[in-house]
């Protein structure tokens, strides 16, 4: 392994596994874009063949489009070759693997199916709280809460707290072991902890449940168990020839060690990450497997440039950092270099840091000052600075001058009560200032209120709950009202039950806002519109949550309690929303603003730690990540609490870093002497010794002037770019305000509509098509309307008596012997949507009967129909099919399949807009004679109508289903259109029979409702879709034709008609040729 260099992305593309260290701003996803491109211009590989990983759905998502991006601006300035290589990379870029870690090892799961230990049918729980939950009250019962049983040794909640630590975190090893000679307390803890972890991982098999934990450690047995591991690693060496991973950083042992197993010294892996931004060791994510994972590669490089910060910044954080290591010294703080030149604010320095002197505040008996009081008088600094900084000249990147306004402001903190704090401190000050981040709603005052007016409804008739209700912030009664109204908020709870019961939580909080007035009171308190979107989050949550699962009030607010006590979770639905999108200051903690930047950015919290004491605490031995869940009288406790604070502090080094380096033009630290500064990352920054070594865990305070000279030696390094103060015992007493400017005055005026209105562009559909007589002044239509419009046809009454009377010498003449079940069946809109609805949902298994039932529980001919459709999903779809409907595997069939086609150019038309007419063309040139022949003169007559529509805009629809034929070879597979059709072809005194539906009458019924011209139009969908999601397409081989299906006419019991047709199926197979030139017609020649 060689020294870390500079990488170039023009440079020699990497080989090997590399490693590439980007620290924060020097483009890092810019990078993995161009490498992506370079990897597939250059003929290395496919698109299929690269795996691109990231560590969240939304970082994947952000790389996935810019992947995307790069592609198709490398492709405009390509040529030859390398232009044909990128273009089918954008073709096949639907099927490319750009995704999470997780996504990644459930994919590969399920392409290694039986050959590994999953179960492709688990559903994912995101959320193992309610299981392990259950499962804490259930071992708690079993050991301690039956009669006679001994005295718990374990308290509730204490239980609870160690189900919670030893779940959170699956593959960490817990310790003790339980078969360790520890004292008695200890090895109950460690039987306890290893038996809840052993039953969730029972419950979750038993219900086919699967967590993301499960989707790593799978992969990772399959992996390494001696069965499987020659086929697994085979498989992922064939799939990927390169891969790239975002944010390693992130990673954890296993994660690293399933690439490691699969791709290191095999394939090209390239890492990218930065140890310094490895802050999210509460998740799971360890440092060590990066350090690991560095001491393994082959090539180590840099990315040098800065493309966040000016050099004034990256100057100024330089001299603070002094490269510092940052809990390790493998991980350290390098100079950053500026890819842009000059200043974006040019008054004082860009990188300032505040000291709190002791003079001036009350002291703790060790000389330092009180934490409570450094707090409260840097954040009247904030404010005080915020308002000095704002209007300021601020050169934009463009180079255009504007002045610093709220929005480009952030303010960064490291919890989110300390965000509330700081927020309303800007308020006061005059500032618009909103918290934004993922802190959970959960945790809120909006939380505690709806669990208040939950546990009243479920028991009114408790006087405390209804009391507690009344002087929340949703009702807001004083003491005094409520003495006199506490009757009438009774009577309000009971006309709110049935309203919960039987509507929903939505509907409760509409009438409990209506009748408590509670945005019209909330708006005129201080937090009011905070508290107002909390309060309408969680009526959102607990109303989708009452809906999936079918929650009662008692299990509604049995579950908000559970959502109440565990709030680790950062599920997006959880995440606060913000209460204003108005411009203004944003409050955030440091693990939110990573990725993140902002022109200022201010930090006041970087001196103040205070370690999280730790019951069951996690540390590394060794480079093994271990829990200790013996408790206080554990072996070596005390040694791995302290382990635990450790590392806890590192990270909290690391949170300074991306803390700082979010600034763009200027950064603002404070830090100030208390019990709470000894082991403060920006402490250990700035005050230890020897910065290249990790700073002790904590460091003595030392006095302000000692602080202060310190702090301007490292300033005199910077070249001005550091600028140290103390904050003047006279600014204390002087609140800042701030007066926002004028907006200019704007002349208002009627806006008017001057732009021509392009008739000719439609949202067109098989319905609109041949209707359009009636509807020739319409420039679109709601699709609904299509649908009924759809449905109406499929019940068209037959006119043409042809269909009725047979000729002389009828072959099919004993087909009238068999009467259909359908006879007696209505027709019409409502029951064509039944029959589409039931079909949409039926499955080989379940009943008819109660599936209709369901869908229309007053429908009084459920028998029958029943009966019916069994007998039609029973028919074999002969010549097609040998196999019935239901034979049919379910993976096999896609059900309404609705689709949207650009026609000439979509939203940006690029060509002249086809008609009806050339579709006629193609028509008498493709289906010359035969089946449907004679529909070429149907069709002309509709398409020299004088309204007859042009084809420009988007074609939409909805398959009734799709479905592919197997064969041999996965290369051979067909796919075929069905649709169904209720449409009676006799009138209603006419006995219906087989012989209405023989294959003569459905074609003549077929071009009569231009259902060819649907067959088409849906064949025309299917190849499109086909083209862009199947790899190898080839219309030759894979389109199978179309399948309506007359469902009146179907009957497994009718034998064939005398040209060898099944009644009521009728199939016809397009040529290719007219549908892949029609598709070129419709779209004005664009592919």
């Amino acid at each position: 392994m060689t020294a870390p260099s500079h990488f170039d992305v023009k440079g020699p593309l990497p080989t090997g596994t590399s490693v590439l260290e980007a620290s924060a701003g020097t483009g890092k996803t810019y990078t993995i874009a161009r490498l992506v491109s370079r990897y597939i211009s250059e003929g290395h590989a496919r698109m299929d063949e690269l795996l691109v990983v990231s560590f969240s759905e939304a970082s994947s998502r952000e790389l996935r489009d810019r992947v995307r991006s790069r592609l198709v601006q490398d492709r405009d300035g390509a040529i030859g070759v390398a232009r044909d290589r990128l273009e089918q990379a954008l073709a096949d870029f639907d099927g490319a693997t750009v995704t999470t870690t997780h996504g990644f090892c459930y994919a590969m799961l399920r392409e290694l199916g039986t050959a590994v230990d999953h179960d492709t049918d688990a559903l994912l729980v995101e959320d193992l709280s309610a299981i392990a939950a259950d499962v804490a009250d259930d071992l708690y019962l079993r050991k301690w809460g039956f009669p006679g049983a001994e005295t718990a040794a374990l308290a509730p909640a204490e239980f609870h707290e160690l189900t919670q630590q030893v779940t959170r975190d699956p593959v960490t090893t817990l310790v003790p072991h339980p078969g360790q000679n520890v004292p008695a307390d200890v090895q109950l803890r460690a039987r306890i902890g290893t038996a809840i972890r052993g039953e969730v991982a029972r419950r979750l098999r038993a219900g086919r449940l699967l967590t993301y934990t499960d989707m790593v450690t799978r992969l990772d047995s399959a992996l390494h168990d001696t069965h499987t591991a020659d086929v697994a690693v085979s498989r992922l060496r064939a799939r990927y020839s390169i891969v790239l991973v975002d944010e390693f950083q992130d990673t954890d042992p296993v994660q690293w060690r399933i690439l490691r197993t699969a791709f290191h010294g095999h394939c090209t892996l390239v890492l990218v990450g930065d140890p310094k931004q490895a802050i999210y060791g509460f998740r799971g994510a360890d440092v060590q497997a990066y350090l690991d994972a560095r001491r393994a590669a082959t090539t180590i490089a840099t990315l040098p440039a800065n493309y966040r910060s000016d050099p004034g910044v990256l100057d100024g954080l330089a001299a603070l950092f002094a490269g510092a290591a940052l809990g390790d010294r493998a991980i350290t703080v390098p100079r950053g270099s500026a890819a842009v030149e000059g200043r974006m604010i040019d008054s004082g320095a860009p990188v300032r840091l505040r000291i709190v002197p002791r003079d001036g505040h009350p002291l703790t008996g060790s000389g330092d000052i009180r934490t409570d009081a450094a707090r409260t008088t840097i954040r009247d600094d904030v404010a005080r600075q915020i308002v000095d900084v704002l209007g300021a000249p601020l050169r934009q990147r463009d180079g255009i001058v504007r002045e610093v306004s709220p929005g480009d402001i952030a303010v960064i903190v490291r919890n989110n009560a300390e965000a509330e704090q700081i927020r309303d401190r800007l308020r006061r000050a005059g500032v618009p200032a909103v918290v934004s981040g993922r802190s959970s709603v959960f945790t809120t005052d909006a939380a505690a209120t709806w669990q208040y007016l939950l546990d009243a409804l479920e028991q009114p008739h408790r006087t405390a709950r209804v009391r507690r209700l009344a002087v929340s912030s949703l009702v807001g009664w004083t003491a005094t009202t409520l003495l006199e109204h506490v009757d009438t908020l009774a009577l309000h709870l009971r006309q709110w039950e049935p309203v919960i019961v039987n509507n929903g939580v939505g509907a409760l909080f509409e009438h409990v806002q209506s009748d408590m007035r509670v945005q019209e009171r909330l708006l005129r308190q201080p937090d009011g519109e905070r508290l107002l979107t909390d309060l309408r989050h969680l009526a959102e949550v607990l109303h989708e949550e009452q809906t999936r699962n079918a929650l009662g009030l008692a299990g509604l607010a049995s579950w908000l309690r559970r959502r109440r006590r565990n709030t680790d979770d950062a599920a997006i639905e959880r995440s606060r929303r913000l209460e204003s999108d108005a411009a203004a200051v944003q409050v955030l903690t440091s693990h939110m603003s990573k990725g993140l930047e902002f022109p200022v950015v201010l930090a006041p919290s970087l001196w103040d730690h205070r370690p999280r004491p730790q019951t069951y605490p996690r540390f590394h031995d060794g480079g093994e990540r271990l829990r200790d869940i013996g408790g206080p009288s554990g072996p070596d406790n005390a040694a791995h609490v302290q382990a635990n604070k450790e590392e806890d502090a590192n990270e909290e080094m690391r949170l300074a870093y991306v803390t700082l380096t979010r600034a763009a033009a200027l950064v603002i630290a404070w830090w100030a002497p208390t019990q709470n500064s000894s082991s403060g990352p920006l402490t250990r920054i700035l005050l230890h010794t020897d910065p290249t070594r990790v700073a002790p865990f904590s460091i003595t305070m030392p006095s302000d002037s000692d602080v202060l000279a310190r702090a301007e030696d490292r300033a005199t390094t910077s070249r001005g770019a550091l600028h140290v103060s103390t904050i003047a015992s006279q600014t204390l007493d002087a609140p800042p305000q701030w007066v926002a400017p004028a907006p200019d005055a704007v002349e208002l005026r009627l806006a008017s509509f001057d732009r021509p209105i392009d008739r000719g562009w439609r949202r067109t559909s098989y319905t609109t098509l041949t209707n359009y007589p009636a509807q020739a002044h319409a420039i679109a239509r709601p699709f609904a309307d299509d649908l009924d419009a759809a449905l109406k046809n499929d019940e068209q009454d037959i006119a043409d008596t042809s269909l009725l009377s047979a000729p002389a010498e009828d072959p099919d003449a004993d087909l009238r012997q068999f009467p259909t079940l359908w006879a007696t069946l209505s027709s019409g809109t409502g029951f064509g949507t039944l029959v589409h609805r039931v079909l949409e949902q039926y499955e080989p298994e379940c009943d008819l009967a109660e599936l209709i039932t369901s869908l229309s529980p007053g429908y009084r001919h459920t028998a029958t129909l029943s009966e019916a459709l069994q007998h039609a999903l029973s028919t074999p779809l002969q010549p097609l099919l040998d196999s019935s409907w239901s034979a049919i595997n379910a993976g096999d069939l896609m059900r309404e399949v609705g689709f949207e086609l650009p026609l000439a150019g979509g939203d940006i038309p690029h060509s002249a807009a086809a008609t009806l007419a050339g579709l006629v063309d193609l028509w008498r040139q493709h289906v010359p004679d035969g089946v449907l022949a004679r529909y070429a003169d149907t069709l002309a007559r509709l398409a020299t109508e004088d309204a007859a529509p042009t084809l420009r805009g988007y074609l939409t629809g909805s398959i009734d289903a799709l479905l592919r034929i197997r064969a041999d070879t996965a290369t051979d597979e067909r796919y075929v259109v069905i649709d169904y059709k209720t449409n009676r072809l006799t009138p209603r005194d006419e006995p219906l029979t087989a012989w209405h539906y023989r294959h003569t009458a459905m074609e003549t019924a077929m071009i009569d409702a231009h259902y060819p011209l649907q067959a088409v139009l849906y064949s025309v969908a299917l190849h499109r879709y086909l083209r862009w999601r199947r790899p190898g397409y080839d219309p030759d081989r894979h389109l199978g034709g179309v399948l309506y299906l007359f469902l009146r006419g179907m009957n497994e019991t009718n034998p064939l008609d005398h040209a060898g047709f099944t009644p009521g199926v009728f199939t016809w197979k397009p040529p290719v040729r007219l549908i892949t030139e029609f598709s070129d017609l419709l779209a004005g020649g664009d592919q």
